[in-house]
């Protein structure tokens, strides 16, 4: 098993289920012990933004911010600075705790041994 877990969720509110099973799989990941590092792009780039993962609801879901929380005690939460940039957001308007980085840091760990990547 892979020992570490880079995750790239590309959904938001436009594909909930698809965006619930990224962070859904990223916390229990995380909660299991593994090295997470979880990265929004996307429609998903909205979900850096303080009070964005409130107004998200899917039924019979475990909430989006208590998703995000145990990810962000446990592993990385990255916004992608493309992402970044086409929405206007800077490091001074994101959650406490989440980078802005791009392809290269992104390519970076994916290929890091005894990884496993994955794409929502």
């Amino acid at each position: 098993m892979a020992k570490k877990l880079v995750i790239k969720v590309t959904a938001g509110a436009d594909a909930p289920e698809r965006c619930s099973q990224a962070f859904t799989v990223a916390a229990v990941a995380v909660a299991s012990g593994v090295e997470v590092s979880l990265w929004l792009t996307g429609e998903s780039a909205w979900f850096a933004l303080p009070g964005r993962a409130a107004e998200f609801e899917l039924p019979h879901a475990a909430p989006l911010p208590d998703l995000i929380e145990s990810i962000l005690a446990g592993g990385t939460l990255t916004l992608c600075t493309q992402c970044a940039a086409r929405r206007e957001i800077t490091e001074k308007d994101v959650i406490e705790g989440v980078r802005i980085a791009g392809a290269q840091v992104f390519v970076q760990e994916a290929l890091r041994d005894e990884t496993q990547a994955l794409v929502y």
